[in-house]
Order: C-alpha cells, then sequence, then structure tokens
C-alpha cells in the first residue's frame, strides 16, 4: 500500500498521473490539428470545441448525432500490443452510421479510457482517430483522457467515439419512396471491421494461435495485424455519389446483427430485400472463422458483414447511374438483389445462392 510522504497522500500515489496526461496532449495536438476542416479549427484544450455550420457552408441544416465503440476488437490491440489503427475503426463506427441518414460528418469527440495511462500508447491512439478523421473530412473538436485504476487493469483500455454531422432539410436518407424493384448494391468491406469480436476471440483461442503466427487466412502478416485491419470509411465515396445522382434511395451499415438486423432499420412497412450471396465475394478470414469455429452460415450471416460493410438501395430505374457514380467514386460496388413486397410473416432479409465459406 502507498504511504503518504511528507506533504500528505498525492493524486499520483493514488494511480492518476496528471503530469503525464498533460504530456500526451501536448503530443496530440499538432494530430488534432491537421482535421482541421471549414467550420472548425481543431483545437484542443478549452472547455469544449466550437464549430461553425455557416462557415461549413449550410443554410438549413438537420444535426445528425451518433455514437458508437469498436468492441471487444480492443483486447487484441491490447493483448498484440498494436494500436495504431484503432481509432480508425471508432471513427469509422460513428461516421458510418452519420452517412447512412444522408449527413456529412462534421465533427467528432472521443474518450478514452484506462487504468494507467501510457502516453505512447495513447498518442498512438489518437494518431490513429485523426486519421479516421481526416478520411472522414470531420474535424477531431475534443475528448478525454480519463485514467482509472482499480477500475482497469493497467494496460486495459476502452474507447468511446461521438459525431455529429449535418444534411440540408429535406435530403435525409432514407427516402420515402422505396419501392419493389429498386436495386440493392453491396459495398466491400476491408475484412471483419469492428463487430463479432468476442466470437472472433473464441475462435482464435479455440485454434491454439498466438496473435504473432501467421495468420492462416493471409500467412504474409501476423494474425493480429490481420484482424486489426480496419473498419473501411464509406463517406468520400458516398458524399460524390450523392452529389452526382439522385438515385440512392437508402444506405445502411452492416455492423452487429449483419444483413437480417441492420437492412430492415431502412425499409418501409410491407417492402424486404432479396439477396443473392453467391454475388459476394468473401474474404478469407470468413472462411476460416466459419470452418475453425464451425460457425453455421445463417450464424455468420447475423454475426458478421461477411465481405459487405455498405448498402446501398437504387432506384430501379437509375441503377445503371448509381453504379457508376459509385465506380467513380472509387468503389466496387456489387448487385446483390432488389427491394420486395413481404407479408406481415416474412422474414425482411431473404437469401438465395450461398456464401463461398
Amino acid at each position: 500500500m502507498t504511504k503518504p510522504g511528507a506533504n500528505g497522500l498525492t493524486y499520483a500515489q493514488a494511480g492518476v498521473d496528471i503530469d503525464a496526461g498533460n504530456a500526451m496532449v501536448d503530443q496530440i495536438k499538432p494530430l488534432v490539428r491537421a482535421t482541421r476542416r471549414p467550420g472548425a479549427d481543431a483545437e484542443i484544450g478549452g472547455f469544449g470545441g466550437l464549430f461553425d455550420l455557416k462557415a461549413a457552408g449550410f443554410t438549413d441544416p438537420i444535426l445528425v448525432a451518433a455514437n458508437d465503440g469498436v468492441g471487444t476488437k480492443v483486447k487484441i490491440a491490447i493483448e498484440s500490443g498494436l494500436h495504431s489503427t484503432i481509432g480508425i475503426d471508432l471513427v469509422a463506427m460513428c461516421v458510418n452510421d452519420l452517412i447512412v441518414q444522408g449527413a456529412e460528418p462534421l465533427l467528432f469527440l472521443d474518450y478514452y479510457a484506462t487504468g494507467k495511462l501510457d502516453p505512447a500508447v495513447g498518442v498512438e491512439i489518437v494518431r490513429g482517430i485523426a486519421d479516421g478523421c481526416r478520411q472522414a473530412g470531420c474535424a477531431l473538436i475534443g475528448g478525454e483522457t480519463a485514467e482509472m485504476p482499480g477500475l482497469y487493469a493497467e494496460k486495459d483500455y476502452d474507447l468511446a467515439g461521438f459525431a455529429v454531422g449535418a444534411a440540408e432539410r429535406g435530403t435525409l436518407l432514407p427516402r420515402a419512396d422505396l419501392a419493389p424493384g429498386d436495386v440493392i448494391f453491396g459495398l466491400p468491406s476491408s475484412g471483419v471491421h469492428s463487430n463479432g469480436f468476442s466470437l472472433v476471440r473464441r475462435i482464435v483461442a479455440m485454434s491454439g494461435l498466438a496473435w504473432d503466427a501467421p495468420a492462416p487466412f493471409a500467412p504474409e502478416t501476423s494474425l493480429a495485424e490481420a484482424l486489426l485491419i480496419p473498419t473501411r470509411i464509406y463517406v468520400k465515396a458516398l458524399l460524390a455519389a450523392l452529389k452526382a445522382t439522385d438515385g440512392i434511395k437508402a444506405l445502411a451499415h452492416i455492423t452487429g446483427g449483419g444483413f437480417p438486423d441492420n437492412i430492415p432499420r431502412v425499409l418501409p412497412e410491407g417492402l424486404g430485400v432479396a439477396l443473392d450471396l453467391s454475388a459476394i465475394t468473401v474474404p478469407p478470414v470468413f472462411g476460416w472463422l466459419a470452418r475453425t469455429g464451425g460457425v453455421a452460415e445463417r450464424e455468420m450471416l447475423r454475426t458478421f458483414n461477411c465481405g459487405i460493410g455498405m448498402i446501398v438501395a437504387a432506384d430501379a430505374a437509375k441503377a445503371a447511374e448509381v453504379e457508376a457514380a459509385l465506380t467513380a467514386a472509387g468503389e466496387k460496388p456489387v448487385r446483390l438483389g432488389e427491394i420486395v413486397p413481404i407479408g406481415a410473416d416474412d422474414e425482411a432479409v431473404g437469401y438465395r445462392g450461398k456464401l463461398s465459406l
């Protein structure tokens, strides 16, 4: 037990090092400053961050807010000592939820809680957050670093992100005119993204592989590196496509719950989707997880993105135009199926074909 010194017990002796926190803030200021954009100077240190909607070019905006974390993916970062991309995941999980509502991400704030602050680790995490913000075009305008001994083990940490975006009134998604025959496109994922990692970690434990072992599905890289590939940020491509065509009616971010839980969130009553699973190029990681864990296809589909991180619903008459706009924006859209009418007892997401697991 720590005993008080001559001048009494200090906060540092209780496990909270204010000097380490201040040193970390000084190191991350240039990273944060690099995320500045119209409407925000991305300076930190005040009591709150500011954003000027008029300077960002909005006239009659609706604000859209989202917050999220990266789940137990952080355990792989902690156990492997690889922290440089987990911040990208944090931003992606929030800003992808904004763009599906037609909102441009404007600002981001992070919360980083740990048992004992290691400034070097903290800087790596924030470096990833700043990278994600630049990819999304939003400013990192503030955050909180909480050192909480006794609540977290020394090296453990958790992350939470908070993002705000805006859309001009009348441009929010999903649109009300979704109809049978509208075309469903999928945009490829980079891998597992940030959902299902409790199952991933259980399967890795079953396999007996160490984090630094070659990944069975990508032997040129370590298992940890392969699983930590960051979540794709679809914002800039989708903003460009939305500007290029008025044929996009709805977007769905495929996160926890996969297709069956996320696609229905943007569908009106009486409509569902019919998807051709054989059209998906499934990344090798999912086949390895399914085989090693003995995970059935249906469970894979409700746990993971299985290779599709974003769904785009396009007006049937403008499907080719939407596909061209997405391609011009750097995406590789996959035509997966169509909107269909469903009855009260029908599942909202129906499948044909099989995943190539």
